[in-house]
């Protein structure tokens, strides 16, 4: 299977789409105004010591200054103190990170428990522990992965180890992509440590790895044959990265000077595009219909145009199993996390059941983030769940419709109508008038005009007053105004 990983990069936002086949499976954005700070490591000052709030202000080159509580600070035994002013005093440079990020009138929160996350571990130079996600509940495994990472340790001759924490996603992770990643991040933490000597203060020691350089520490496997970016100032910055952190995967790097968008020379903004639509058609002629809620995301799948050759059975069978396939790539693609409830065509068949489910796990094997099959319900509906990594894609590309407030639904123009009229009569009973100006969408007007004329020389005739209609362009379908003259 070839795969390829495609960087687009541009002032405003960062994307990269994952690629297998000549088909789209993964899409990742990040725009530029929204990139935050957590995770960032400076080299602050002291500024003010609050023994009342057992905390203190650090300037870290903000235009606010950030605030660390006692909590958060260790000795260099790893053991904490009570009294902030044990701890810190004020003029005193301060190694610290950033552990939530300025939000209005408040400063960054930070602490001095440094931690830098790869792919499958977090390192955490200044403890000794070796920990594991509760998230990894089989035993078994757990066993296995902390085996790994002593192994690997002492494999490498490591002498300041630091502790490691092993991420969900190392779960069935084996001993060389382990390995890979612990070589990575002593790496990173030998620049890290060295730039603390010799940086002024206050100043930024290292920040969150921008999209670009995530994508090569958590995506790319031994699978990705290329990887193509458009940018030649950030080729040169992933070159020095790669050769620095990840020299083996230096040749698989390649600049895109070409003068079509590499987005549309692999088909990927009709994707994206068609990635934000409810319906999703088969090839079969059947389709999927994807619907994300508050609680849980249902797919239902339908025959729709879909006849089969023989049975029904047949035909029922053919389209659950193409479903299967594409649900677990629209599941990537549009990174749906959380609870997933999905309703295939119901097979009286088990074997049918059985192959149209194994083909579902198959499919999911491929898919980065974890994922897990519960089983089926009384009712014939999938339950599955898959792990919530980021934001949807439709949640970092869209917003609720400003006409319906997100409910996917508008009030004809029917029951619009009537709503006027109860508008009108309510202003009738209150207050005196010489008449009434309707100002409404332009489809409202027209029924009021046609359809509704008769009820509204009914209601002029009861009122005693004239009504008038007035098209506002700007007003939604659901918008009006009942204005007295």
């Amino acid at each position: 299977m070839s795969e390829e990983i495609l960087i687009n990069i541009t002032p405003m936002e960062s994307r990269v789409a994952v690629v297998e086949n000549g088909v789209l499976q993964e899409v990742h954005v990040e725009r530029t105004q929204k990139r935050g700070i957590v995770g960032n490591i400076y080299k602050g000052k002291v500024v003010r010591v609050l023994p009342g709030m057992q905390a203190a202000f650090i300037d870290i080159g903000l235009e606010r200054a950030a605030f660390i509580h006692a909590a958060e600070i260790s000795t260099r035994e790893g053991s904490a103190v009570e009294s902030i002013g044990a701890l810190v005093h004020e003029g005193q440079s301060l190694i610290v990170q950033v552990t939530k990020d300025p939000i209005g009138t408040k400063g960054a929160r930070l602490t001095t428990h440094l931690s830098i996350p790869s792919r499958y571990l977090v390192y955490m130079p200044r403890t000794a522990h070796v920990g594991i996600s509760l998230k990894i509940e089989d035993e078994a495994e757990r066993e296995r992965l902390k085996q790994v990472v002593t192994d690997c340790v002492a494999a490498e001759g490591i002498e300041e180890v630091g502790g490691f924490i092993l991420r969900t996603a190392a779960e069935g992770a084996g001993a060389d992509e382990i390995l890979v990643d612990i070589r990575y991040l002593r790496r990173l933490w030998e620049q890290i440590a060295a730039q603390m000597k010799t940086a002024p203060t206050p100043s930024v020691i290292y920040e969150d790895l921008s999209l670009a350089l995530r994508t090569l520490r958590d995506l790319v496997n031994p699978k990705i044959e290329k990887i193509r970016i458009d940018s030649r100032e950030t080729f040169g910055k992933i070159t020095q990265f790669v050769d620095e952190l990840m020299p083996e995967i230096a040749d698989r790097l390649e600049h895109y000077p070409g003068e079509r968008p590499i987005f549309d020379l692999y088909g990927v903004e009709d994707e994206i595009q068609r990635a934000l639509e409810r319906k999703v058609p088969l090839k079969s002629g059947g389709y999927l219909v994807v619907d994300p809620a508050e609680a849980m995301t249902t797919v239902d799948v339908n025959t729709g145009a879909f006849v089969g050759h023989r049975t029904l059975e047949e035909t029922i069978f053919k389209t659950n199993l193409e479903a299967a396939t594409a649900i677990a790539r629209q599941l990537r693609l549009r990174n749906i996390g959380g609870i997933i409830i999905i309703d295939f065509i119901d097979m009286e068949d088990e074997e049918h059941q059985r192959q149209v489910l194994r083909t579902l796990e198959k499919q999911l094997e491929r898919d980065h983030a974890k994922t897990n099959i519960i089983g089926i319900t009384e009712l014939g509906l999938v339950q599955m769940t898959r792990k919530r990594t980021r934001e949807s894609l439709e949640q970092v590309l869209c917003e609720p419709c400003s006409a319906c407030q997100g409910r996917g639904k508008l009030k004809t123009p029917e029951t619009i109508c009537y709503e006027i009229f109860r508008e009108i009569l309510r202003e009738a009973r209150a207050y005196q008038a010489e008449g009434y100006l309707v100002l409404a969408n332009q489809k409202v007007v027209d029924r009021l005009l046609d359809e509704e004329s008769g009820n509204v020389a009914d209601l002029e005739a009861f009122i005693g007053r004239t009504i008038k209609f007035q098209v506002e362009s700007m007003y939604s379908q659901e918008q009006y105004d009942v204005v007295l003259l």
